[in-house]
């Protein structure tokens, strides 16, 4: 069909109807699930010229309803550092693939909540007031979605890295989640809590223990431990996901028939380590553990068809992995009005 401007304006003319029409048919239900608070909209707005409007989406697994919400990103200088076992013109040839700039990468960042009944339910908590100006958004993302922190039961960590802990105190220590527990991996505590192993810290690691040990130090009765292959909570299992870190660790959640992985860590940007699974980047503690854990878990959900969402993929940062040669693709979830489950 040939487009010319008079096509065009039609096309958008019917777009806006059809738009304008859902959102009727659709707002009494928004507005019972709490999303069109007048308070959360006028939130919602208040972005300035140069600022992104607050970014959550959902979608349903079974009974559990999913909330992506951005924490941001960070833009970080490209060289030869990043991708330590790959040389930079063959990870700039990938990011021209993808058609991303060749001079740096920016890296998002994804927490998730999940609503199961009564609990509201926070896996990883951003940078909060602690990162780069282009981050700790994810408070904004919580009250455009109609949650407010202090209505948070649960907070999951998938491992201690700053991105992931930062936010789960203010500046001056104060906990951002008064009311929720904080669930952390068994063995990632037992490393970074350790007076010994900060006493011989991998390589530019230090400040890491100092990190944990400040947040997680004060959390005395607030704090739960639990172990690989345990369903800790209700339809959330910890899978063993070692080599980021430690005690890295990604959750099968499972509601009914329908079940999906949140990855955290596994992969940073999938234009990079989804497309090849054996490159590693320099975040990566033990890189070939690392590797082999990121072709197990890509396998399985490959495999197994499962929904996927991953800490530092493009937001919403959800959608399936599908392989693809010698590597993976990401296939982004399509994005939906209403909201529904995978079938």
């Amino acid at each position: 069909m040939h487009l010319n401007r008079r096509t065009l304006m039609l096309a958008s003319a019917a777009g806006a109807a059809l738009a304008g029409s859902t959102f009727a048919r659709s707002g009494g239900a928004l507005a019972q699930d709490g999303v069109a608070k007048k308070e959360d909209m006028a939130r919602m707005a208040a972005a300035g010229p140069d600022e992104q409007l607050p970014g959550a989406y959902r979608y349903r697994i079974g009974d559990f309803t999913v909330t992506e919400i951005t924490d941001g990103m960070a833009a970080r200088p490209l060289d030869d550092s990043f991708v330590v076992n790959a040389g930079l013109s063959d990870v700039q040839a990938a990011l021209r693939q993808a058609f991303l700039p060749e001079d740096k990468l920016f890296i998002p960042f994804t927490p998730l909540t999940l609503r199961t009944g009564e609990d509201l339910i926070l896996f990883d908590t951003g940078f909060g007031e602690k990162g780069p100006p282009t981050a700790g958004q994810l408070k904004r993302g919580m009250a455009a979605a109609g949650m407010d922190p202090a209505d948070v039961t649960k907070v999951v960590i998938s491992h201690f890295h700053g991105d992931h802990i930062m936010g789960l105190t203010t500046k001056d220590g104060q906990p951002v989640y008064p009311n929720a527990e904080v669930f952390v991996p068994e063995p990632e505590y037992a490393f970074w809590m350790s007076d010994e192993n900060k006493a011989n810290p991998p390589d530019g690691r230090k400040g890491n223990f100092d990190l944990a040990q400040s947040i997680f130090g004060g959390l005395d009765d607030r704090l739960t431990q639990f172990k690989w292959d345990e369903e800790f909570l209700p339809g959330i299992t910890a899978v063993d996901a070692r080599g980021h870190t430690p005690g890295h660790t990604v959750f099968a959640i499972e509601s009914g028939n329908e079940r999906m992985m949140f990855l955290a860590d596994t992969t940073n940007h999938p234009a990079l380590f989804v497309r090849h699974p054996d490159w590693s980047a320099v975040f990566d503690q033990d890189a070939d553990q690392a590797r082999k854990t990121r072709h197990r878990l890509l396998d399985m959900v490959s495999e197994e068809r499962m929904r996927i969402a991953s800490y530092h993929f493009p937001f919403p940062a959800t959608g399936h992995i599908a392989k693809e040669g010698e590597g993976y693709r990401f296939v982004p979830a399509q994005w939906m009005p209403v909201l529904q489950g995978q079938s």
